[in-house]
């Protein structure tokens, strides 16, 4: 039994109704951010469920069943794949994208595999990984506030005339404003379980007041839905390679790394292991890696380390593999029930737009936290240009084309800046 946990790592539940119930504890901790993805970029969301269980399975498999991991659909990927279904009117570069991606990641595990891993400790301090993840929850913060009916009353003109103005319908930000409120009360008040799912409770409030308000018609849910449905699959072949999309996501991959170790070292506090020294962290960015890939080539979103998974370990002290290998072959289950698709589909925007104001905030508010944890000192200069640079590229719309038709910009740019003014200002200093 490791520090102090109820069930260790290699440990299984006592009786199987026991297993069953810890095993959906975790599918509900990822639930609401996994589907959540796939609703936010349109891909499908039977696929981004099986591929979360896939994923998990592949990644217990490569780290030799030693670290108590669940995978779910990565947020650091939503305005990049959302960019590429618009410039190229679908997302089969996207598809292709994600899985550079993980190929990415297979070869710096390799890599770790001979030289050792401090080398990307150096690539990726806390004063890059910081902004990093900062850049990804703000640049996600005006969708929240459009779903949210938040953005005002707009002018409407076509082809020069002004028409009058449009505003959200006063539904959508009550609705927005009752899952809001939904979150932070559970959030606060929540006892015990409740207070690790407070998105999963927010959809179900948020879906019931748009249901009274009349946002949902609930008679046609189920609409073109059978009770069990065969998920969008994609098929060899329908992929399509964009170079200006591979430059936009190769450099996230650097940012989902950095997430990628920071989420094993908390959880290795927790269990008492060094995850990145057993199994190791090229084993376990090789589990992510091709986690990512098959789930790409599959149509899904791409895989992460999830938060949500850790926090239920803190909080119940089971550290169990065959826990969360349950809970991966359960979500695979889920991914082929129509209706439960049907239900994820019709939810209004309204709620999506209440539970990503904090989802986002909170996304950013981990940034710091990373500069916060490090003692970053942003009374030192070569600190403060880092950051400030990183923060004004990331979020100010920068973009800088390096050959025709191929661009960086937003997080991709903001993060190869990082990284080379790191360096660069590092031998300045040193001199």
């Amino acid at each position: 039994m490791e520090n102090g946990l109820r069930i260790g790592i290699h440990e299984k539940p006592k009786s199987k109704l026991e297993w069953l119930v810890l095993s959906f504890q975790h599918v509900f901790a990822m639930f609401g951010a996994t589907v959540l993805v796939p609703i936010l970029t349109g891909l499908d969301i039977g696929v981004a469920l099986v591929c979360s269980g896939i994923g998990t399975l592949i990644y217990i498999l490569c780290t030799k069943a030693k670290a108590p991991v669940y995978l779910g659909s990565s947020f650091a990927y939503i305005s990049s794949i959302s960019a590429a279904i618009m410039a190229t009117g679908g997302p089969e570069s996207a598809y292709t994208g994600l899985m550079v991606v993980g190929f990415i990641y297979v070869l710096i595990a390799i890599i770790i595999s001979f030289t050792g891993s401090g080398w990307i400790k150096k690539l990726l301090p806390p004063v890059v990984i910081g902004p990093m993840i900062v850049i990804i929850g703000l640049s996600l913060a005006p969708n929240a506030v459009v779903e949210s009916g938040l953005r005002g009353i707009q002018p409407l003109v076509e082809q020069g005339k002004y028409l009058g103005v449009v505003g959200a319908e006063w539904k959508v930000p009550l609705v927005a404003l009752v899952t809001f409120s939904t979150v932070v009360l559970v959030s606060l008040k929540g006892k015990g379980f409740i207070q690790v799912i407070p998105f999963l409770i927010a959809i179900l409030v948020g879906y019931i007041t748009a249901v009274l308000t009349g946002l949902v018609d609930i008679k046609h849910v189920l609409d073109g839905y059978s009770f069990f449905q065969i998920p969008n699959f994609q098929v060899l072949g329908t992929y399509k390679l964009d170079f200006g999309t591979v430059i936009a996501f190769a450099p996230l991959a650097l940012v989902t790394i950095a997430e990628h170790i920071g989420d094993h070292i908390v959880l290795g506090e927790i269990t008492g292991n060094d995850f990145l020294e057993d199994p190791g962290l090229n084993r376990t960015l090789l589990g992510d890696g091709i986690a990512t890939f098959v789930s790409a080539a599959l149509g899904g979103p791409a895989n992460t380390t999830y938060g949500e998974n850790t926090g239920v370990i803190a909080m119940t002290g089971v550290g169990s593999v065959w826990v969360i290998g349950l809970a991966a072959v359960i979500a695979i289950c889920l991914g082929f029930l129509g209706w439960i698709q049907a239900f994820i589909a019709s939810i209004p925007w309204a709620v999506i737009g209440g539970m990503t104001i904090i989802l986002y905030g909170l996304i950013a508010s981990n940034g710091i936290k990373v500069l916060i944890k490090d003692n970053t000192d942003l009374a030192d200069m070569k600190n403060l240009v880092i950051v400030s640079s990183m923060l004004v590229v990331g979020l100010g719309g920068a973009s800088v084309e390096i050959m025709s038709g191929v661009a960086l910009s937003g997080m991709s740019l903001a993060a190869i800046i990082g990284i080379l003014l790191n360096q660069i200002l590092n031998l300045i200093v040193k001199k």
